[in-house]
């Protein structure tokens, strides 16, 4: 390293944001995780006996995925190398290996490679990494905030441990924001500033668990603060509600969050509790969720999980999704709740959509020979003349405008795919059909 590197290393330390500076570089240091980092823990005795194999840290922003990185740094021996994956490319790792191979070579030293964002890489240029985990020339370090099972390469995995990173508590945002307005070195120190205890639970509260939003909310507001008549700078509630003005959501659209969202809203809606569904509704809207796909979820809940028990759910989503478009935003989130709140207040039966089902399995492993002759076509080319249609017996000219006679295939006589419940509109629905088949 020349002078002007270590000049310009330096620099960017002082510079660089407080979240980055408070980032830990110990064990002791780190915050949070202890089911993972705990003393009794399998990661922590692997870190502090400079014993790690290959592993991938999973977990929302904010967590520390890459402080355990820095972490792992600063307690081995082997070499450490670094890329993101939304910048590196092939070349990028092909250096890496490159030199991987010679520092064990001629040192005897392993290599860790930490890859933070290791879901962006395509599955090319997982595949490019696997020989070299393999054979232990590299020991890989990946970070990512979506499920690994899903978005990293099913050998990467079997070749690595999963360590699934939670969100910080608040009492570990508390400490996070007290160390960073008293630490002097590396923190706020300097500016003596006073975190009042309101300020401190609303920071820890606002922030969902994120600790980077949480202190760069704390860095803005020691930054931009005068000090009082008594010298020191005092962040009030006032001033911390300034400096993180809309609470913190990890929700990513094409991410986890998004799914395991979109899947708890659903559920409420089934599950015919009108206040969870509104809650996870206005989370999404909160988040920038696609109005139109909210839209179409409501539409499929209703068919799915209200079906005939109450055929107006259907008619309120689809108005609902048609609405939506013409209007947008912020009106539309009156549409969706009234959408959301009827479906989910609904009386639910699923048995049309079984239905369907049932059928599909009919025709998936059920030969048939055709369509009884009686139901098929007599209109067009002739084919009265070969009999088709012929013996149909036309319902509106038989009383109650029904008549027995046989549907199905001769294969499936007897079969039943539909079976209303006795919820809603269908309890009509069954009553209707015993009363057609008990006066035939």
């Amino acid at each position: 390293m020349d002078l002007f590197d270590y000049m310009r290393e330096k620099n960017s330390k002082a510079e660089s944001p407080l979240a980055s500076r408070m980032r830990p570089t110990t064990l002791e240091e780190v915050v949070g995780q202890e089911h993972i980092i705990g003393k009794d823990k399998m990661l922590y005795r692997a870190i502090k006996a400079d014993k790690l194999g290959s592993v991938i840290f999973y977990g929302p922003p904010g967590t520390g995925k890459t402080t355990m990185a820095k972490v792992i740094a600063n307690s081995t021996k082997s070499e450490f190398k670094q890329i993101n994956a939304t910048v590196a490319g092939k070349k990028d790792m092909e250096e890496v290996v490159a030199e991987a191979k010679n520092v064990m070579a001629m040192y005897g030293r392993r290599t860790i490679l930490f890859i933070d964002e290791i879901h962006r890489f395509n599955k090319g240029q997982q595949d490019y990494l696997l020989p070299f985990v393999e054979d232990g020339t590299l020991i890989l370090v990946g970070a990512t905030t979506e499920n690994p099972y899903f978005e990293v390469n099913s050998a990467l995995i079997s070749r690595s441990i999963v360590f699934e990173l939670q969100s910080l508590s608040q009492d570990n945002i508390k400490t996070l924001l007290i160390r960073a307005v008293t630490d002097v070195e590396k923190g706020m120190g300097a500016y003596h500033a006073v975190l009042e205890a309101d300020a401190l639970d609303f920071l820890s509260d606002m922030s969902g668990g994120d600790a980077r939003s949480a202190l760069n909310a704390i860095e803005l507001a020691v930054l931009t603060t005068e000090p009082s008549e008594d010298g020191q700078i005092h962040i009030t509630l006032d001033v911390a509600s300034e400096c993180i003005q809309k609470r913190v959501i990890n929700y990513d659209k094409g991410g986890d969050n998004h799914y395991d969202t979109i899947s708890a809203f659903i559920k409420s809606m089934r599950g015919s509790d009108p206040d969870a569904a509104v809650y996870y509704l206005a989370r999404m809207l909160s988040a920038g969720e696609d109005v139109k796909f909210i839209a179409r979820r409501i539409m499929i809940c209703a068919s799915e999980d209200v079906g005939n028990a109450d055929p107006m759910a259907m008619v309120v989503a689809a108005s609902a999704a048609t609405e939506v478009e013409r209007v947008g935003m912020p009106e539309s989130q009156i549409i969706l709740s009234q959408a959301a709140t009827y479906v989910a207040c609904a009386p639910k039966s699923n048995a049309a959509c079984n239905a369907i089902f049932a059928a599909n399995d009919a025709v998936r492993n059920i030969r048939i020979s055709g369509i009884p002759v009686h139901l098929q076509d007599a209109h067009y080319g002739g084919h009265e003349k070969l009999g088709h249609g012929i013996g149909y017996k036309y319902a509106h000219d038989y009383p109650n405008h029904y008549v027995e006679q046989q549907y199905l295939p001769d294969e499936l006589v007897g079969s039943k795919f539909y079976e209303p419940t006795e919820n809603g509109y269908e309890q009509k629905i069954r009553e209707h059909m015993d009363f057609l088949h008990k006066n035939k």
